[in-house]
């Protein structure tokens, strides 16, 4: 899952993305309005992040546009104002939810989670098969088999899981891996898709990870 942070204390926004991907998120950092909004029309992402005090455009005009050009991510916004007045003018505004500095992490990604259950029930138990994920515990299983996958192969596994039976292209799955500031070998997600296959499907006789060939990968357990 990927979340957009807009902050523009490089400290929190640092500490933020650092948390966040240790939970498994691919993240993306911008610390000012107007690419807080170029980011979030061209980029699908599950969460944002969004400080009130940006450079520019602050973050309540941020999400005010955000909505108008219908963008519908879930929006958390970050504050040192606490009023009721200030909240509730925010969740007018489009807001999701508000959080006040200084907060905890856990308190945070708890947050996160209540958005994401609210979004397509997404912290449901994903199935393909015998392959079973379970977003909430962050654990993979097959046959009842737990399968220990690193932070990128575990993000793989899961948008292939969600879009089960879909032809995802590589592009696709590279913007999901991989925050925008990263510079990536061309054929990287060939070797994200090596290493999974060699945990998710060699040692089972029915594959379910398929490659089709000049078009993409998909994951499904029909056999080709």
């Amino acid at each position: 899952m990927k979340i957009l942070i807009v902050e523009d204390d490089a400290k929190i926004a640092s500490f933020l993305k650092k948390g966040l991907e240790e939970e498994y998120f691919c993240v993306d950092l911008c610390d000012n309005g107007e690419d807080a909004l170029y980011l979030a029309e061209i980029n699908a992402y599950d969460i944002i992040i969004l400080d009130i005090m940006l450079k520019g455009s602050h973050g309540d005009v941020v999400c005010g546009k955000l909505r108008e050009k219908k963008v519908t991510t879930p929006i958390i916004m970050l504050s040192a104002k606490s009023t009721i007045s200030d909240k509730v003018s925010l969740l007018n505004l489009g807001a999701d939810d508000y959080l006040t500095k200084p907060f905890s992490f856990d308190e945070l990604l708890a947050r996160i989670h209540v958005q994401l259950r609210k979004s397509n029930a997404k912290e449901s138990l994903l199935k393909v098969a015998d392959l079973e994920l379970n977003p909430l515990s962050k654990t993979v299983s097959r046959e009842g088999e737990i399968i220990v996958l690193t932070a990128k192969e575990y993000a793989l596994l899961e948008y292939l899981m969600r879009h089960k039976g879909a032809i995802i292209e590589e592009s696709t799955l590279e913007e999901q891996l991989f925050s925008s500031d990263q510079s990536i070998n061309s054929n990287i997600v060939n070797v994200y898709m090596y290493r999974l296959r060699t945990k998710i499907d060699k040692n089972f006789e029915l594959k379910l990870i398929k490659t089709h060939r000049n078009l993409g990968y998909s994951i499904n357990e029909n056999v080709l």
